[in-house]
């Protein structure tokens, strides 16, 4: 099974798709009835993208403001999908030379990483909608710190921009914004849940401050609002998303329940950590979801990948259509040593141009909530349409975070 002339291409292998039909036109009709409304969490499908585009010139400004002509490197602290978002993007889009991620709480893990920054070239990015997320706000007020050291003064606002919520009762960074202590700002948009999040304003931020031109991000969102289209079509055999849905959903009611999914490249390194938050916030115990980057990871993961023993695992590859000889000879190899013993999907990228970059995140979006949605669908458990889907929520989270809170004393 493959979706044709894309620069995205599925296979699936011989899931019977008949199965599955009638989950998939009822996943698509009751996701684009909730789209764009309150409190799904649904705004990445179609509003995100329209708004981003009609705000394309203001987000470039607050870049060019932030670089002010000298600065060339980015810090971003954020954690979760405030940063393998745009992690994903800028690495895949080759633009990540200058571009620095923290999400750690250890002083050591501090000093390591402002030790690889250059302070006199750097402007830092705080990503988080509620303001409050313990991570960043300790990694915020240390790099707040640093700088104050370096600069010998007390005012570094204009070396800091924050991502958050437009309302300062909703986030304590905004009131810290409104208060002058960050002096530029964008933001983190209402019902767009963080991993779905790839298009909010740090990302294009972050682009534009890397250096990517306007129409090149213009191309993008525009060829993520064309994939929209494409994966809300009812009819599975002709969506893409809704197969790799069935794919995974068979592979899940046959026994399967460990996905690995396996990219080639190092083009993919942030991918692999968005899609890993991304499927196991989202489909949680149902299928549990781990990711690596070949071809290193054969020398680590095949000799239990293929051993006969493993009865509970399915693959899905994911590569650019490999230009010489030895990539071809690998790609084919291993895809035919996995597909002797295990369910095999693949997703093959033409190339790694906004367009197609653009297809597979929403590819991935839709793969996922799709996944969920069927496997809910057939066991009877059908959402409220007064609430969020489950897929796009993630209340086990906060578990760990209250004793987080307990054990801090507050």
């Amino acid at each position: 099974m493959l979706e044709t002339q894309t620069n995205v291409n599925v296979s699936i292998g011989s899931v019977d798709l008949t199965k599955y039909e009638t989950a998939a036109k009822e996943a698509v009709s009751d996701i684009l009835s909730r789209a764009g409304k309150s409190g799904q969490f649904l705004n990445w499908i179609k509003v995100l993208g329209e708004n981003q585009l009609r705000n394309l010139d203001a987000i470039f400004e607050l870049a060019n403001k932030a670089k002010a002509g000298k600065y060339t490197d980015l810090a971003i602290l954020g954690i979760g999908g405030s940063r393998h978002t745009t992690e994903s993007m800028v690495k895949m889009l080759n633009l990540d030379s200058r571009i620095h991620f923290y999400s750690s709480v250890d002083p050591e893990s501090f000093r390591r990483f402002i030790n690889t920054l250059d302070l006199s070239k750097t402007q830092f990015l705080v990503v988080s909608k509620s303001g409050g997320t313990m991570e960043t706000t300790v990694a915020y007020e240390s790099a707040k710190k640093v700088m104050q050291e370096f600069l010998e003064r007390e005012d570094v606002s204009d070396r800091f921009i924050a991502m958050t919520d437009k309302s300062a009762e909703k986030s304590k960074l905004r009131q810290k914004v409104d208060a002058g202590e960050l002096k530029l700002s964008g933001l983190v948009h209402d019902d767009v849940g963080g991993r779905f999040s790839i298009f909010d304003d740090a990302t294009l931020f972050t682009l534009a401050y890397a250096g990517m031109s306007k129409d090149d991000v213009s191309a993008l969102l525009n060829a993520s609002l064309e994939a929209q289209k494409d994966y809300t079509v009812a009819d599975i055999n002709s969506n893409a998303a809704l197969q790799l849905a069935a794919f995974n959903v068979n592979s899940r009611l046959n026994g399967k329940i460990k996905h690995f999914n396996e990219y080639f490249g190092d083009a993919f390194m942030g991918a692999t950590l968005w899609e890993k938050q991304l499927k196991n916030e989202s489909l949680k115990a149902n299928i549990s979801t781990d990711t690596n980057v070949g071809p290193g990871y054969l020398h680590y993961n095949a000799e239990a990948d293929l051993d006969s023993a493993n009865k509970d695992s399915f693959f899905t590859f994911i590569y650019v259509t490999p230009e010489d000889k030895v990539t071809t000879a690998v790609l084919t190899g291993v895809i035919s040593a996995y597909s002797n013993q295990h369910p095999v999907s693949k997703i093959e990228l033409k190339d790694l141009s906004v367009q197609s970059v653009a297809r597979f995140i929403e590819l991935k979006h839709f793969e996922t909530l799709y996944t969920g949605y069927i496997l809910r669908y057939l066991n009877n458990n059908i959402a409220s349409k007064d609430v969020a889907l489950p897929e796009v929520l993630q209340p086990n989270v906060e578990i760990y975070k209250k004793e987080v809170r307990k054990a801090m004393g507050n």
